[in-house]
């Protein structure tokens, strides 16, 4: 696999087979000095066109623990200013010695673009509506360690609610979770579901308190105002009131349930309790968890073997 840009450029078989790479780059993270030489020599290039710091970071913690050199392109300071193109800033980026590209970008079907000019590995880290992978391996990368999921998600019930409409955290979540077994049902007014769910192997529910009972993970998502150029709900009291996790929800969740959000969290809106006073959240999990995968997908883009990541 030369890059990442979606989850449908995944088997299951591959898939499974990062998650338990992540699983040895989880414990080089739990080390007292948590680094190894795997990928030293290589160079890393994170370019991101919209904000971002969770991961951001994240993947520059991954690669820099991995021994990599990083580069880091800021929008904001950079010649796009001045009218440079996005082909121009990659193929100058490119000729400084680039073996991947971390991609971030408002309009879908960038990290495509970009691998046609350049030879380097390109990783998406969101494009547009579209597609975030790596927060979708993170995420099935948690629920595998919290539930004790080795095999698969056969059987789990995951409900996803929120703005579904604008979330390429919701697209490539449901393709992870399908992939390995989960039944996912969607949750939002119809407002914020997508124009068409053909093709999504989902079920649609009205309301939250249609699911919350029965389901083994709650996943959380913001409404995404800033892509937004209508008023797509009345309001945010009547959105809490249908889709927000209140503390009577809450208290109807199953003792197992986990509890998942991708941040950043808009705190009495779909989150109208406190996350640490929840014994099945896992937020703070995820954001841990999303090191040891970006490290585990870095290593199996440039590396030469799952066996260098065990090196000293």
């Amino acid at each position: 696999m030369k890059h990442l840009r979606s989850i449908e450029e995944l088997t299951p078989q591959s898939l499974v087979a990062l998650l338990d790479l992540a699983d040895h780059m989880a414990e080089v993270n739990a080390r007292s000095i948590p680094k190894v030489p795997a990928l030293r020599g290589k160079t890393v290039a994170s370019l991101f066109f919209e904000d971002s710091t969770r991961t951001r970071i994240s993947f520059e913690t991954a690669a820099k623990r991995l021994s990599a050199e990083t580069m880091t392109f800021s929008v904001s300071t950079s010649s796009v200013n001045k009218g440079e193109s996005l082909r121009d800033t990659v193929e100058t980026i490119a000729a400084m010695g680039v073996d991947a590209f971390i991609v971030r970008h408002k309009s879908s079907g960038v990290p495509w673009q970009i691998a046609r000019w350049t030879e380097a590995s390109i990783v998406n880290a969101g494009d547009g509506w579209h597609q975030h992978p790596t927060q979708a391996l993170l995420d099935c990368f948690t629920i595998r360690t919290a539930l004790n999921r080795r095999t698969g998600f056969d059987g789990l019930r995951i409900a996803i609610v929120g703005d579904i409409k604008h979330s390429r955290v919701a697209r490539s979540d449901v393709q992870a979770f399908a992939m390995l077994g989960a039944a996912v049902t969607l949750v939002a007014p119809p407002t914020l579901l997508p124009p068409s769910l053909d093709g999504w192997p989902v079920e649609v529910a009205p309301d939250l308190d249609a699911v919350i009972g029965e389901t083994d993970v709650l996943y959380l998502l913001r409404m995404q105002r800033e892509r937004m150029n209508e008023a797509l709900v009345p309001s945010l009291r009547e959105y809490t009131a249908r889709f927000g996790l209140t503390p009577e929800r809450a208290a109807r969740l199953q003792k197992h349930a986990l509890v998942m959000h991708p941040g950043p969290m808009n705190r009495g809106v779909e989150m109208a309790v406190d996350p640490s006073e929840l014994p099945g959240s896992v937020i703070t999990q995820q954001v841990t968890n999303g090191v040891a995968v970006r490290m585990a997908v870095l290593f199996h883009l440039l590396g030469s073997g799952a066996s260098t990541a065990g090196e000293e």
